[in-house]
């Protein structure tokens, strides 16, 4: 493990980006194409893996994608993710993504996902990493998240 505690709170790994939908985006029903959510999913997750573990890590799956709402262009999306649950060197990330319309401010949930990153170290071997905690009640509701999801399986 890199220069990393034990244990980190999961506000060490959380992660914002925007992103302005174009028509360069959109589909011929000028929503945003499926596959750029992803990579936007993607990286997110990635940045937010390194951030917690201090290694450079590999995407290991894509668990889930739920889609709720479409995206237009001349939207933002804002993408969040957090580490919510580790292993001993990989960790589930929680991506929330959500539209912003930029006139009114008004927001809501786009696309929920779960991806399985993997931690590696300078020889490109697996890296242990971190636990994860909680410290505000919206963190402490992501890890139930992602322990609910895993439960469930």
């Amino acid at each position: 493990m890199s220069k990393r505690k034990e244990t980190q709170p999961i506000s060490r790994s959380h992660t914002l980006q925007s992103h302005l939908v174009s028509p360069s985006d959109t589909n011929h029903l000028q929503t945003i194409f499926g596959g750029n959510v992803l990579a936007y999913i993607d990286e997110a997750a990635a940045i937010a893996a390194m951030r917690h573990s201090g290694e450079i890590v590999v995407t290991a799956s894509v668990d889930s994608v739920d889609f709720h709402a479409a995206v237009k262009s001349g939207d933002l999306v804002n993408v969040e993710a957090w580490v919510a649950s580790t292993g001993r060197t990989s960790m589930v990330v929680y991506v929330h993504v959500s539209v912003e319309n930029p006139a009114t401010g008004d927001m809501k949930t786009t696309t929920t996902s779960f991806v399985t990153m993997v931690a590696i170290d300078d020889q490109g071997k697996p890296a242990k990493v971190p636990a994860v905690f909680g410290e505000t009640e919206e963190e402490k509701q992501i890890i139930e998240l992602a322990r609910n999801r895993k439960n469930g399986r």
